[in-house]
């Protein structure tokens, strides 16, 4: 274990759920084996379930053997691991139950004979988390500003409104250094290159402006519809439950300005900045520049799937978006007149999520018509997933006694160049959160500005309802709206890249 890190109790709230099973457990458990935890480690799981110690870490145990990345524990390393887990049933926002968790973090301090630092998780629905923030506040035991934490899930808030709400109680209960806002996408290995890419490679970042780039496209695609999730999806839809914390998250990756260190408030101040500049959509704007669509009946991988509207706890009439696209503008002086082309949907072609630079053209065509028949302009791919890499595409020429230019690529792909399996973005993230470190989490000021930059759009849509829908097929790239959207200005969307088993881009 790791004698570095100091002392540290994480309780989870609503540990008897389906985020405690799937990731959070599955991830400390990782970390556990990567010796990666402090030495004095606890886990106290609170949920409203009646369970005891053997039962809980039985449940758990069969999270991980079903999600970790490592496949099923071994019993040995798993028992080591399973000494640290407790729980206690009760409810969480009760002043008696409160009163219990105040003790036992009492008897790891009493055991450890040192006030450990405490991290409290919030897996918990978002209609009970002023409940929750406000008992830890007024049991005292949350209170140290340097080594107490809160980790709250997303979505934080429904609409502008309601997020600087929550952010205007958390911040009056604790202090802002304390709240950590997670977003799992943030912990994705290939979505923190995007820096590492920008920041430490010379070759790039003179040219990562309007001079050089025409436009950006980031596309977040899923095969999967609903699933489960009918119910909330269809009072969020994909604006609320992608565009306004995924792709903006990645957009900022892409367009902030060079941090003058990896400080997490240098790092955080550069989004908040790339945010603040995106052009404000006026009303009578939105339909030139955001789009949305839903899904009907379709083929995915040869099967046939239902239409949205035919989802467990969907509304037979539902308006809500399933697919949704935006073109933004960014009012800075480096990527004034590049606009930012951002799409996401449910029930698409294929899952994949990356971000394509499109570059200028050279300035002087000097090559002959006929040499240059399949040109392309230069691009710039960074695959998030599926399959996590980098693609350049340029023009060579090709074989023969002829002058002939062609595209070619160039590509990096992570497994094959590092040869391990990459941590789990959980991982990552509750790491940083046990080691103090708010890098990679929201801000208020940001969560509130990315509301910002899409409420004239939720606005806009709630109200006028659609008349089209489903306007889109299930296993297409999404509906034609989208298509005429970005075709306005002379582009197109860039068919992502998808690597066979072998390594070969499909484009």
């Amino acid at each position: 274990m790791n004698t570095q890190l100091e002392p540290t109790v994480m309780v989870i709230f609503g540990a008897g759920g389906d985020l405690t099973w799937r990731k959070l457990v599955p991830a400390l458990y990782n970390l556990y084996l990567d010796r990666r935890l402090p030495e004095q480690f606890a886990i106290v799981g609170v949920a409203r379930q009646e369970l005891d110690d053997d039962s809980f870490r039985r449940r758990l145990r069969e999270g991980v053997d079903l999600f970790s990345r490592r496949g099923r524990a071994e019993d040995a390393s798993w028992n080591e691991f399973a000494a640290r887990l407790s729980y206690f049933a009760g409810d969480f926002t009760a002043p008696e139950t409160g009163g219990l968790l105040g003790r036992r973090l009492d008897e790891f301090d009493h055991q450890w004979d040192i006030r450990a630092a405490r991290v409290f998780y919030l897996a918990i629905p978002p209609g009970i988390v002023e409940a929750a923030a406000r008992q830890l506040e007024s049991l005292g035991i949350c209170k140290d500003c340097t080594r107490d934490r809160l980790v709250v899930e997303k979505p934080f808030g429904r609409d502008l409104a309601s997020a600087q709400n929550l952010d205007g109680l958390l911040t009056s209960l604790f202090a802002e250094s304390q709240i950590y806002r997670i977003d799992h996408y943030l912990g994705k290995e290939t979505v923190q290159n995007i820096l590492a890419f920008r920041f430490a490679n010379s070759l790039f970042e003179p040219v990562w402006n309007r001079r050089y780039i025409d436009h950006v496209q980031i596309t977040v695609a899923e095969t999967v519809g609903v699933e489960e999730r009918g119910g909330y999806y269809d009072k969020a839809g994909a604006l609320r439950d992608m565009v306004q914390n995924h792709l903006l998250q990645i957009l900022c990756l892409i367009a902030m300005e060079p941090p003058v260190s990896f400080a997490a408030d240098e790092v955080r101040n550069k989004k908040v900045d790339v945010l603040r500049a995106i052009r404000p959509i006026l009303p009578e704007e939105i339909h030139r520049v955001a789009v949305r669509g839903q899904y009907g009946k379709g083929t995915i991988a040869g099967k046939g799937v239902p239409a949205y509207r035919e989802e467990h706890d969907v509304a037979p009439d539902s308006a809500t978006e399933t697919f949704a696209a935006l073109k933004l503008s960014i009012d800075n002086w480096r990527w004034q007149g590049v606009p930012f082309y951002l799409r996401t949907g449910k029930r698409l072609h294929a899952k994949v999520s990356e971000v394509t630079i499109l570059f200028r053209p050279a300035p002087h065509q000097l090559f002959p018509p006929a040499a240059v028949e399949s040109w392309q302009p230069n691009r710039l791919v960074l695959r998030i997933q599926p399959e996590e890499g980098i693609v350049t595409r340029i023009q060579v020429k090709q074989p023969g006694t002829r002058l002939l230019l062609g595209p070619v690529d160039m590509q990096f792909r992570y497994r094959d160049a590092f040869r391990v399996t990459p941590p789990e973005a959980y991982e990552t993230l509750l790491l940083d959160v046990v080691r103090g470190d708010a890098t990679l989490f929201m801000r208020a000021d940001q969560v509130e500005s990315a509301w910002g930059v899409i409420s004239p759009i939720l606005d806009a849509w709630e109200a006028v309802p659609p008349a089209d829908f489903p306007d889109y097929p299930a296993g297409s790239w999404g509906p034609e709206s989208a298509d005429l959207l970005i075709a306005k200005e002379g582009h197109s969307w860039l068919t992502p890249t998808i690597a066979d088993d072998e390594g070969k881009v499909e484009t």
